[in-house]
């Protein structure tokens, strides 16, 4: 298992889906996980400390485990199966061990209300994370073969030298692009 933190919660321009950003502690290696909305603002509301007059569902299952005896101890986004996360709530009910299905927004908005690690399988990082210094290079590839010329030898992009070019691109309003006026 490794463990993560969230780097960010990000808003899809194309859609009402919201993308979680997990990176690995100690790395930077990055997994993206599409989420909806709601459970989006509840991850994002106990992040940013907003006071909520009510409990939120999140809050209540974490009052109701408390109440049971029970303990969260960790979460873990397990498997990734068809483009589908899933994660395990992992609880300590009087010294026993219970195992939770959930979906990974859930256990992730239950984790930072409790305040415990959350961890994703290394297979589940193998399959979809991915780290920007690949990324980069992976770039500098295409662009060296894209010119395929002596001097391409000498470039040498930094992910500082993209960063305006990324802010740029992802500020871009595509919608509609290509539809005849």
């Amino acid at each position: 298992m490794i463990q993560v933190e969230i780097d960010s919660i990000r808003v899809s321009l194309m859609s009402q889906n919201r993308v979680i950003i997990l990176r690995e502690v100690g790395r930077e290696r990055y997994l993206p996980i599409w989420i909806g909305p709601f459970e989006a603002d509840a991850i994002t509301i106990e992040l940013q400390g907003v006071e909520v007059p009510r409990p939120l569902t999140h809050d209540l299952l974490a009052n109701i485990i408390e109440r049971l005896g029970g303990r969260v101890t960790h979460v873990v986004v397990n498997d990734l199966r068809n483009d589908t996360f899933y994660a395990t709530i992992y609880l300590d009910v009087n010294g026993e061990e219970v195992e939770i299905d959930s979906r990974p927004s859930d256990a992730i908005a239950l984790a930072v209300r409790v305040n415990v690690p959350i961890y994703v399988a290394e297979h589940v990082m193998e399959q979809a994370a991915s780290e920007p210094e690949e990324d980069i290079r992976a770039g500098e590839a295409l662009l060296r073969e894209a010119l395929n010329e002596e001097d391409a030898e000498d470039i040498d992009v930094s992910e500082e030298d993209l960063g305006a070019f990324k802010e740029f691109l992802e500020g871009l309003d595509l919608e509609g692009l290509g539809e005849d006026d």
